[in-house]
């Protein structure tokens, strides 16, 4: 076996067993949830404070349920047609859970955005999930 570049570029190979857009909005955001994550915490240890505390804290600040719904809201003026259509599945699902520290509209807006992220994720679409979640970087650093 040959390493090269894009073998290690590509560390995530597993594809959805069905079509993006056809995957249950709940599944979309179980994996944009994941994504925004690792995202968020690559962020936080970029910085100079390694502490685990803090950067528990501040990625919190970016990954609450409260957090992402703001975002989702100042974000969805910049979302195409196909993107809101998909905040809306994601904002739609029954998911069976309540949120622990956050108000209902929090948590399914959150829901909403990480579902959003799943799916850009899935369709391989990493400009555009990159733009949003630098977006978010901006964002959190102007409120």
């Amino acid at each position: 076996m040959t390493d090269t570049v894009t073998d290690h570029a590509n560390l995530f190979i597993f594809p959805p067993s069905k079509s993006p857009h056809l995957l249950n909005p709940l599944v979309l955001a179980y994996i944009g949830d994941a994504v925004y994550e690792v995202y968020i915490r690559q962020y936080v240890i970029s910085g100079l404070n390694h502490r685990p505390n803090h950067l528990h804290k501040a990625s919190t600040g970016y990954v609450s349920a409260k957090a992402q719904s703001k975002l989702l809201e100042a974000l969805m003026p910049m979302l195409t047609e196909e993107e809101v259509d998909m905040v809306k599945r994601g904002r739609n699902a029954k998911s069976g859970t309540t949120a622990k520290n956050a108000e209902v509209l929090e948590y399914r807006h959150s829901t909403a955005f990480e579902c959003l992220i799943g799916y850009l994720y899935y369709k391989q679409s990493f400009e555009r999930l990159k733009e949003i979640m630098d977006f978010a970087l901006t964002y959190k650093k102007q409120t």
